[in-house]
């Protein structure tokens, strides 16, 4: 029987509580009583998975891993980044292991915050459910923009065709206020409408985009998987498209020197890359909608990263052979690489529809970002620690319809106010933060539920999860090390989510089993009277 709740204090009993762990039987119990529809197979895995690691990365950040950044700061890997993105990828196959014993052992909704609550107990669980938010709410939010400026340079390649203000529409309409601010800084000229006084500017592409997905979503995660697979088929043919007609034109004379920058440019190139393979553990967060989770999910999640690193090999391939990396390189470049490299070679027709698969790429890892967000909050919620309003399904879809539609009306808040700059950053953290917890978790649950049956166990345990945990961790502490505000705003994110739960989280839990308790007070009273 539940105990009744007293006043938190720092006494061992209220230790005793915030570590408290959720057994995985219980866990298993609540999904089969009012879980989500199981509609997802190992295809739609593989296509999600790679939905959302293939996306801007591949179409903006290849160029900067290659030739290194403007200022010098970051050195680039040349031709070496096809080592760079092998390596990336193995700092990330250690994570995915991990991810994927939980999966198949754990099938619920939450990720990496469910993995927590079994092992770590329920402020670590609330803590890193908190940084998840952090990981793929705002992560959200940052691609629906990056969404909007490929849109907007998309259409200003029919000036000539589209009316003015279409192809070149008025900065205020579409960018956020703080980029917005830094433009009109640049050139005063620029006109923009005022609200008592104080400029008004919205995201309007952002904003429409996300409520977009949001419906989508809300119509279920099957066809949400469909629209993905539509979006993941554009762009690898645009990707493919680039691979061929991009070989005709390759130098070989490009790829001398290899490493231009020794292994200095090719870990920095790593580094960079790795946030191109960031997406992989959103598949974890939908275990509750498989059909087969125990075999279905370590082959989506194993999958879907060998799949893009195929792929992003064979771009790194053409791209270096097609640009020198080793010498200074033109600012489009690294914006547009893909692009810029067919714009070289003369085929503007096949950069317009690399344009396209960009577009296409961020569309299907919206689509996985946003769902991945409200099954944490759904797991949430269905652990007391927000309203269990959230735990409503829509009748005829069957998908928590309030949570998704809160998630995307709170994107749209985050696109009209966050400075999407420090706010992208955060999100660098949360991945490594998550990555890590995840790995020590499959740790600790190897010694506390040994004979838990685990359809999928990572091999060479301890030292696979150890080298997960020195891998993200050293590419945090790098990252720490660079001149950024997020190093600073990111202990601050966690002592806000930490004051949350003591003044919201702990004590919500604690009605909840006094909630409890009562009931079964009542009805062992109602047995002794009969």
């Amino acid at each position: 029987m539940a105990e009744k709740y007293s006043r938190a204090t720092l006494s061992r009993n209220f230790l005793k509580t915030i570590t408290r762990i959720k057994n995985p039987d219980e866990m298993l119990a609540d999904a089969k009583a009012g879980g989500l529809e199981k509609s997802l197979g190992v295809w739609d895995l593989i296509i999600l998975g790679v939905g959302a690691i293939i996306g801007s990365g591949i179409f903006a950040i290849v160029g900067i891993a290659a030739a290194g950044n403007v200022d010098g700061s970051a050195p680039g890997a040349g031709p070496a980044l096809m080592v760079s993105m092998v390596i990336a990828a193995i700092a990330c196959i250690f994570s995915a292991l991990c991810y994927s014993e939980f999966a198949t052992m754990i099938p619920v909704s939450g990720g990496a915050y469910t993995y927590t609550f079994a092992t770590l107990g329920e402020f670590a669980a609330w803590m890193v459910g908190w940084v998840l938010m952090l990981e793929y709410a705002i992560g959200f939010i940052a691609v629906a923009c990056a969404w909007s400026n490929y849109l907007v340079q998309f259409l200003s390649g029919f000036e000539r065709i589209l009316p003015a203000w279409l192809a070149h529409p008025p900065v205020w309409l579409v960018n956020d206020p703080f980029t917005a601010s830094k433009l009109i800084a640049a050139n005063p000229d620029i006109s923009v409408p005022t609200l008592l006084g104080v400029p008004v500017c919205i995201n309007l592409p952002a904003i429409l985009i996300v409520l977009l997905i949001t419906a989508i979503l809300v119509k279920g995660t099957k066809d949400s998987a469909k629209m993905a697979g539509i979006m993941v088929f554009v762009k690898l043919a645009v990707i493919a498209l680039f691979v061929v007609a991009g070989a005709f034109y390759v130098r070989p004379e490009n790829w001398t020197p290899f490493a231009p920058n020794g292994a200095e440019g090719i870990f920095a190139g790593a580094f960079l890359i790795f946030f191109a393979y960031i997406g992989f553990d959103a598949l974890a967060t939908a275990a509750e909608e498989c059909k087969n989770p125990q075999k279905d999910l370590p082959v989506g999640i194993i999958g879907s990263l060998i799949i893009t690193t195929i792929v992003y090999v064979l771009v790194a391939l053409i791209l270096t052979g097609m640009q020198d990396t080793a010498a200074p390189v033109p600012a489009d470049f690294l914006k547009a690489p893909m692009a810029y490299c067919m714009t070289l070679a003369h085929q503007n027709w096949a950069a317009g529809l690399i344009s396209i698969g960009s577009l296409a790429g961020l569309t299907s890892v919206l689509l996985v970002l946003e769902m991945a967000a409200t099954r944490i909050l759904y797991a949430m919620s269905r652990d007391h620690f927000i309203s269990k309003r959230f735990q409503k399904l829509h009748p005829k879809f069957h998908t928590p319809a309030l949570l998704t539609w809160t998630v995307g009306l709170l994107a749209v808040v985050g696109i009209l106010t966050l400075n999407l700059d420090v706010a992208a950053e955060l999100c660098n953290y949360g991945t490594f933060t998550s990555f890590i917890i995840v790995c020590v978790a499959v740790l600790i649950l190897r010694k506390t539920d040994p004979d838990r049956p685990r359809p999928f166990k990572v091999p060479f345990s301890p030292v696979i999860p150890s080298l997960g945990i020195i891998t993200c961790g050293g590419l945090m502490v790098y990252k720490s090390m660079q001149p950024s505000g997020s190093a600073i705003l990111f202990p601050v994110w966690l002592g806000v989510g930490a004051m949350i739960y003591l003044l919201y989280g702990f004590v919500k839990n604690r009605l909840n089993e006094n909630k409890i308790h009562n009931e079964k007070v009542a009805i062992k009273k109602q047995e002794l009277y009969k």
